[in-house]
C-alpha cells in the first residue's frame, strides 16, 4: 500500500476505534485554544478584508463564522482558518514546525455544522486531522520548512482528513481526498519576511483547500495515490526525499494531539524561549531595565531566519522580531496582544533597549531543533555583572504545559472584550464539555 492508502484507511476506520479519555481531553484543550485564537484574530486584518471579499458566500449556508454569521462550508473554513492564525496565538506541533489547530479545527467545524455532527464526532475528526497532518509534517521536516510555511502546506492534510472523516468517506475516497490535498498544498516563507497579510491566509487557504478536496473525493474525484513517495511527489518536490515509513510508525497507538504546544505569548513561537529566558533572569535578579548594558541571545538558526528582524515598524513585523518581543517583555512584563498596539510598538524605551540586543546561532541548540526549542540569554549590566540563563524549553511546550486554568485564562483574556462576560461564560462552559455536546450550534 502507498502511504496515502494507509493514512486513508486509518482515517476511514477511525469511526470504529475507541478513543481514550486522555486523548479526548487533549483534543478538547486544542479546541478551547483554537477558539481563543479565533476570537482574537476575528477583528484583525486580513480577516475583515477577507470577509468583505467573500460576501457572496456569506449570510447563507450551514456553517458559521466566529460571531455567528452564516457562511458556506468552504467560506467558513477559509475565513475562520485565517482568523484563528491572525493573532499568532494558535497552537504548535513543534516536531513538524506546524500550527495544526487553525486549518484543521476550522475545517472540521465547518463540515461538522453542515452534517450536524455531535461534539464527540467533531473531536474525533479533529484528532484524525491532527494525527495525519502532524505525521506528514514531521517527515517533511526542517528541509521543508526552509522555504515552505508548513501551516499552509501540511495544514491542507489536517483539513482534508477532518472533513473526510465527518463526511463519512470510505478508505478509497478518504485516500483521494489526501492525494488531492497534496497538489493543493502551498504557502511560502517569503510571505512573512516583511510586512504582509499573507501568512494567516495560508492557514485559511489550507482549511478551504482541505474541505474542497474532501468534497471532491466524496463525488468521485481521484488523485495520484503515490503523491507522497513518487518520483515527482511531495517528498521530492518539497523536502529532501524523506523516508515515509516514519509516517506510519505507531499510527493509531500514539496520538500527537497529546504533545501540543499552547502559546503563552502573542507572537511567533520561535521567540518564546528567548522571552521566557529573559523574564526568568529578571525574576531571579530583579534588575531595573535601565541598568542593562547589553543583551545576547543565542538560539537555533530558523528562529533568526524567521524572527530575527532587528527593526520592525509594523505589528506584523514586530511579532517576528526577537529583539522587539524580548525588550517588550522586560519592560512591560508580558507579550500579549497589547504589546503590538501603536503605543507599545513605538515606545522610546523599547526602541532604545532593542539597540542593545545581539542575536547569534548557538550550534548545540541549533542541532536540537525542531525537537527542542531553546535559547541562551545573557544580560550584561552597567555594573559589570553578567547574568546568563539557558531556557531549555518554552512555557506551553509539552514538557512545560499550560494547565486547563491557564487555557481558560487565555480564553478570557482574548475573547472577553469581543463576546462580553456572559456570552463567554456560556460558550466556555460548553467548550469544556464538548465530548457530550449533542451538536455544535453554540459556536
Amino acid at each position: 500500500m502507498y502511504v496515502s492508502e494507509t493514512l486513508g484507511q486509518f482515517g476511514a476506520l477511525f469511526h470504529t476505534q475507541p478513543v481514550s479519555p486522555a486523548v479526548f481531553s487533549h483534543a478538547q484543550r486544542a479546541v478551547v485554544d483554537w477558539y481563543a485564537a479565533l476570537i482574537a484574530g476575528y477583528h484583525m486584518h486580513p480577516t475583515s478584508f477577507l470577509e468583505a471579499a467573500m460576501a457572496d458566500d456569506l449570510d447563507r449556508g450551514p456553517a458559521r463564522l466566529a460571531l455567528g454569521r452564516a457562511a458556506t462550508v468552504k467560506a467558513a473554513a477559509l475565513i475562520n482558518g485565517t482568523a484563528s492564525h491572525a493573532a499568532e496565538v494558535d497552537d504548535i506541533f513543534k516536531h513538524a514546525i506546524y500550527h495544526p489547530g487553525a486549518p484543521t479545527i476550522s475545517a472540521a467545524l465547518a463540515v461538522a455544522q453542515q452534517v450536524n455532527a455531535t461534539g464527540s464526532e467533531f473531536l474525533k475528526a479533529v484528532i484524525v486531522g491532527y494525527e495525519i497532518s502532524t505525521r506528514i509534517g514531521q517527515v517533511l521536516g526542517r528541509a521543508h520548512y526552509r522555504y515552505w510555511h508548513s501551516t499552509g502546506t501540511v495544514g491542507c492534510f489536517g483539513a482534508a482528513a477532518s472533513a473526510a472523516y465527518l463526511l463519512g468517506l470510505d478508505g478509497t475516497r478518504f485516500t483521494h481526498a489526501l492525494c488531492t490535498s497534496a497538489t493543493f498544498a502551498a504557502g511560502l516563507q517569503q510571505a512573512f519576511q516583511m510586512d504582509s497579510m499573507s501568512k494567516p491566509l495560508h492557514s485559511g487557504r489550507a482549511a478551504e483547500a482541505g474541505v474542497a478536496a474532501a468534497l471532491m473525493a466524496q463525488q468521485g474525484i481521484t488523485g495520484s495515490i503515490n503523491v507522497f513517495e513518487g518520483q515527482m511527489g511531495l517528498g521530492v518536490a518539497m523536502s529532501n526525499t524523506p523516508d515515509w515509513t516514519a509516517v506510519l510508525a505507531d499510527l493509531g497507538e500514539v496520538f500527537n494531539i497529546t504533545e501540543m504546544t499552547f502559546k503563552n505569548h502573542a507572537c511567533c513561537g520561535h521567540t518564546f524561549a528567548a522571552i521566557d529566558g529573559a523574564l526568568e533572569l529578571q525574576r531571579t535578579y530583579g534588575f531595573p531595565t535601565e541598568t542593562i548594558r547589553h543583551i545576547d541571545i543565542a538560539t537555533y538558526s530558523p528562529a533568526l531566519a524567521v524572527a530575527g528582524n532587528p527593526a520592525p515598524f509594523t505589528a506584523a513585523e514586530a511579532r517576528f522580531s526577537i529583539p522587539y518581543v524580548v525588550c517588550t517583555a522586560l519592560l512591560f512584563g508580558s507579550v500579549r496582544l497589547a504589546a503590538f498596539d501603536e503605543q507599545h510598538l513605538h515606545h522610546p524605551a523599547t526602541r532604545a533597549l532593542m539597540k542593545k540586543v545581539s542575536l547569534s546561532v548557538h550550534p548545540d541548540l541549533d542541532s536540537q531543533f525542531p525537537g527542542q526549542r531553546a535559547a541562551e540569554v545573557t544580560i550584561r549590566l552597567n555594573d559589570g555583572q553578567e547574568l546568563r540563563f539557558l531556557q531549555p524549553t518554552r512555557k506551553g511546550d509539552p514538557d512545560m504545559p499550560l494547565t486547563d486554568q491557564d487555557l481558560q485564562s487565555k480564553l478570557e483574556e482574548l475573547a472577553t472584550a469581543t463576546l462580553g462576560k456572559s456570552k463567554l461564560r456560556a460558550v466556555s462552559a460548553q467548550l469544556w464539555k464538548l465530548e457530550s455536546a449533542p451538536n455544535l450550534h453554540f459556536f
